[in-house]
């Protein structure tokens, strides 16, 4: 220990950002040299896990408490709060995070997952007019009340989960005061039957946006405004009825569509110059022929879509004359079903026949109709170079799926047939 103590301060803080905090702090036992070097730490974890421990509650309480306002660094890069106890009072918590902020606080994130939810406020209101702060993430039980004066001029990053909102206008209040944000995550809380109005996303420069509304959602209907959006991912699950509004996204290059819509216009139309879209929507057929995505080069489909009608594949694939890959799969925690019956298009699509290069397939059980598909690619993708089943079931089974396939015919003379 005496030559490590030998070295440089500087080098010391470095040693020790590369260990947690907790473990941080313990080294000020070590001597006299070690008492106060944790103090110079840029990044600050403080986790409690156990909802039960009062006693835990009150030493973490009493530590920030009593160490954060001496706390040496003039820049913290990073602070973050994992809470899961109804023990800490929001107006400790509220301090400890107006002080990270009096350092120049580049990255706030809180979990604050409070057993006896109340409306209490732990955000300071010097939070809101953080010039530092580049990335913000607050997860659980924590009101967002936004206050008229807001001004975020550096972030960049911001992730709200299951947060209550004081109203129906503090999410675009809070956007429309960050001016470079780029990367946006909303997901709406589950089981909250109090109505959350209209959700609206305006930001002119957003890169990213993720949004999610729960099964159990009471939603009037949601609004998004983000002509620059290069990522768009969008779970909607509510059961209630909501409208959707959404402008176009022309430099869209990848969205990720698991919605239950009613209407699906809005939402389809606004995504036409995508490159690479996943889709689970039994209401895409809906929308019958009335759209084009002539940019597609990726189509991932669901099995939920694929196996809610016969046209499905037709109508995506005459939509998508530019395709070059197509991929048939679950998305995660989506329960296998059957199809009922498969036609085969009046007409070979279009996509089929001059661009496709790659196809696949998960879980294939050699079922008659999907066995049909596959025979349908193989037979008539004249450009394709990878056919790739991943199959379901017994080995033995599997053995006698595969054969099957192999003896298909193939309208490409390099198209390589892959098993996994």
């Amino acid at each position: 220990m005496d030559r490590i103590s030998e070295l440089p301060d500087e080098l010391l803080v470095k040693i020790l950002m590369s260990v947690p905090t907790k473990v941080a702090v313990s080294t000020s036992i070590l001597s006299k040299r070690w008492e106060y070097l944790w103090m110079w730490l840029t990044k600050l974890e403080y986790l409690h896990r156990d909802h039960c421990s009062e006693p835990g509650c009150k030493r973490l309480q009493s530590f920030l408490d009593r160490n954060l306002p001496l706390h040496r660094a003039p820049v913290i890069e990073s602070f973050r709060l994992e809470l899961c106890s109804s023990h800490f009072k929001p107006e400790n918590i509220s301090t400890w995070v107006s002080t990270a902020v009096s350092h120049c606080l580049r990255e706030l994130d809180i979990l604050h997952d409070d057993t006896e939810p109340a409306m209490s406020n732990i955000l300071p209101s010097n939070l809101f007019t953080c010039k530092s702060l580049v990335v913000l993430k607050l997860v659980g039980e924590i009101l967002l009340d936004v206050p008229r004066v807001v001004a975020l001029p550096s972030l960049k990053t911001l992730k709200i989960q299951s947060v209550r909102y004081f109203d129906e206008e503090t999410l675009q209040r809070l956007l429309s005061n960050c001016p470079i944000l780029e990367d946006l995550v909303v997901d709406l809380r589950d089981y909250d039957y109090e109505s959350a109005g209209q959700l609206t996303v305006a930001v002119p420069n957003l890169q990213s946006l993720s949004l999610y509304i729960p099964y159990c959602q009471d939603l009037d209907g949601f609004v998004i405004e983000t002509p620059n959006l290069k990522y768009f991912k969008l779970m909607d699950h509510s059961i209630s009825g909501h409208y959707c509004l959404i402008e176009k996204m022309p430099c869209l290059i990848e969205a990720y569509l698991e919605v239950n819509l009613p209407d699906m216009k809005s939402l389809i139309g606004s995504i036409t110059s995508v490159k690479r879209l996943t889709i689970c929507s039994e209401g895409i057929m809906m929308l019958g022929e009335g759209f084009v995505f002539n940019q597609l080069e990726h189509l991932e489909v669901c099995f939920c879509t694929l196996f809610s009608s016969d046209l499905v594949i037709e109508l995506l694939l005459k939509a998508s004359s530019n395709l070059k890959r197509l991929g048939f799969s679950f998305m995660e925690h989506h329960v296998p079903q059957g199809m009922v019956y498969w036609n085969q298009p009046t007409t070979v699509p279009e996509c089929v026949l001059s661009s496709l290069e790659s196809f696949s397939w998960s879980k294939y059980t050699g079922e008659p109709e999907e066995r049909d598909i596959v025979v349908y690619i193989l037979k008539h993708a004249l450009h394709l170079k990878t056919a790739t089943i991943k199959s379901y079931g017994s080995d033995v089974w599997k053995l006698e799926m595969l054969k099957e396939l192999e003896l298909s015919p193939r309208a490409s003379a390099t198209c390589q047939l892959l098993f996994d």
